[in-house]
């Protein structure tokens, strides 16, 4: 609720103009994360998903002010979120007086449980861009690009099963090294974070006032986690691939 909350405010302030804007925009596409921090690392490396997992849909929505025949500003909101729930690759779980703790797959004869837990990222970018269209807008066929600047709301959060590998332990019956488990819920969320993004694309005329669009876009942006102690700052970076249909005023 407190991001539908910030978006609609922003909207509300940046956006006054909106039912006499020049351009109108809803998408549909999918995210394709470059998950290139740490914490999407250790994720991969130790749970059952990949990063092809988190390759989600978005859907979007923008308008356009032209400044000129080939120069426009383009106020754009996108929403994408994905939870992915895994279980570790490596590791069985052992109840016992000491805890819970976790065995290297195979050496023991019988298993408690697996330990698992549920990884969810939600990345919603608000952006401004100026879009450059090389041939103007009176073409059968536009072709534009563009870059501009964003405003990321985003979340990550872990719960679950959490294995403790910075914490070894020695098991001296069998000589194997075990690590302890914790059941954790781990959130960062409703943070805030700044970035860039180019874009290209063309839009395909089909009617006086109306349009169809493909675009390619790609977002570049870090932001700070707090929860996740020891981690490096979180990869909220990644391409987008959409379609969508225009309204012209």
């Amino acid at each position: 609720m407190k991001k539908i909350g910030m978006i609609l405010l922003l909207l509300v302030l940046v956006f006054p103009g909106l039912v006499y804007s020049d351009f109108v925009t809803f998408k549909i596409g999918y995210f394709f994360p470059r998950a290139g921090s740490d914490l999407w690392t250790t994720e991969f490396e130790n749970m059952t998903f990949e990063k092809t997992d988190f390759t989600g849909s978005i859907f979007g929505f923008a308008y356009e002010y032209f400044v000129s025949r080939e120069i426009a500003i383009q106020f754009s909101v996108d929403g994408y979120s994905k939870q992915k729930s895994g279980v570790y690759m490596e590791w069985d779980g052992l109840d016992d007086y000491d805890g819970r703790w976790a065995y290297p797959r195979e050496t023991l004869p019988m298993v408690d449980f697996i330990p698992q837990h549920l990884y969810s990222v939600s990345i919603t970018p608000i952006q401004m861009n100026v879009k450059f269209t090389p041939l103007g807008r009176a073409q059968k066929i536009i072709p534009y690009v563009g870059a501009g600047v964003g405003l990321y709301i985003w979340s990550v959060r872990i719960q679950g099963d959490i294995v403790d590998l910075d914490d070894p332990w020695e098991d001296i019956d069998l000589g194997v090294i075990v690590h302890p488990i914790y059941i954790a819920d781990i959130r960062d969320e409703n943070k805030l974070a700044f970035g860039f993004q180019g874009l290209a694309g063309v839009i395909f005329p089909l009617a006086s006032r109306i349009s169809f669009e493909g675009e390619f876009k790609y977002n570049f942006a870090k932001g700070t986690l707090d929860k996740f102690i020891a981690f490096e700052r979180f990869d909220l970076s990644g391409l987008q691939i959409c379609l969508a249909m225009n309204y012209w005023f």
